[in-house]
């Protein structure tokens, strides 16, 4: 079996686990979101990128989520001496290593499919992992803070901000532009079934969904194309992914979100069974639904959610 995900951090990134356990003899490729890459100390970061790779590699800190296991801040603590900021964006020592082979690689001319590839020989996650574009794209987010009026990265208002302040609007800049990295729409062209985790359905999946091609490619596939709400109870699973849904003026619910994607993208959608009662409404937007548990407790409730998905698409495509 050939299967596509569309993966932003923390979600994607675990969910891809239990994806790997549920089916352990699939192909599955990964387009990850580039959209929260920041330049950060002359360096090219990519968050979500190096999520997915950590965690399927084994190097990621299983307490934050994001990182590197064992980390310290040396490097952070004497950048802060000298008065270099900022100091709320946390990169570790370990961290740093692989961001500056990142910047070195694409300084040398290699697109950024190529350095993450390089870069994946190292942590052999077991997916092929792409990113969405080897263009820049980045998130910006139109906030007002003190009275005035100005667009921030979406790391600051993610990270310093702790999206504090409302977000009026989500802008991935550059991405109209940009076009898909080498990969993508073959894989997605070659797949059995197209999988949208349950990660931020603005900032990750969205973005990802924002270059041109990509969209059109994963309606047109002719597969089944089934997400899993990031939204249980009315409420993020994690992280605050309701105040980016309301600067695109989606309700933070789980039937909301699977109209946002639209029927004529998604064919089937899995809420969880606190939201039972929104399944009517998502069938009759003409999106097939089912109500499952949808919490990552453990390996097994992950894998038994990657299993859910699949099932689904298959009940779909029969």
């Amino acid at each position: 079996m050939r299967i596509v995900v569309l993966a932003g951090g923390i979600g994607g990134a675990r969910f891809l686990r239990g994806v790997k356990a549920a089916v352990p003899d699939a192909e599955i490729t990964v387009i990850g979101n580039t959209g929260d890459d920041i330049h950060l100390f002359g360096l090219k970061v990519c968050p979500d990128l190096d999520t997915v790779m950590y965690t399927l590699g084994g190097g990621i800190d299983e307490d934050k989520g994001w990182g590197r296991t064992g980390e310290t801040f040396r490097v952070k603590e004497e950048l802060a001496a000298y008065g270099v900021g900022p100091e709320w964006f946390g990169l570790g020592d370990r961290d740093f290593a692989t961001h500056i082979v990142r910047t070195q690689m694409l300084g040398a001319g290699y697109p950024l499919s190529a350095v993450t590839e390089a870069l994946c020989d190292r942590w052999r996650p077991g997916v092929r992992l792409i990113p969405m574009t080897d263009d820049r794209v980045e998130t910006h987010v139109a906030i007002e803070e003190d009275g005035e009026q100005r667009a921030v990265h979406f790391q600051e208002y993610w990270v310093r901000l702790r999206a504090s302040v409302p977000a009026h609007a989500v802008v991935p800049v550059g991405a109209d532009q940009a076009k898909p990295a080498p990969g993508v729409l073959e894989a997605i062209a070659d797949a059995d079934v197209v999988l949208f985790p349950p990660s931020n359905p603005v900032v990750s999946i969205g973005t990802i969904l924002a270059v041109p091609g990509i969209r059109e490619a994963i309606a047109d596939a002719g597969v089944p194309v089934v997400g899993l709400s990031p939204i249980v109870g009315d409420a993020p699973v994690r992280g605050m992914a309701d105040k980016v849904l309301a600067a695109v003026g989606v309700e933070a619910t789980a039937a909301a979100v699977a109209q946002h994607y639209g029927s004529g993208l998604l064919d089937g959608w899995l809420v969880d069974t606190v939201d039972a009662g929104s399944v009517a409404g998502v069938e009759a937007a003409g999106i097939r639904c089912r109500a499952v548990p949808l919490m990552m407790t453990d390996a097994d409730a992950t894998a038994a959610m990657a299993r859910e998905a699949l099932a689904l698409a298959e009940e779909v495509r029969a």
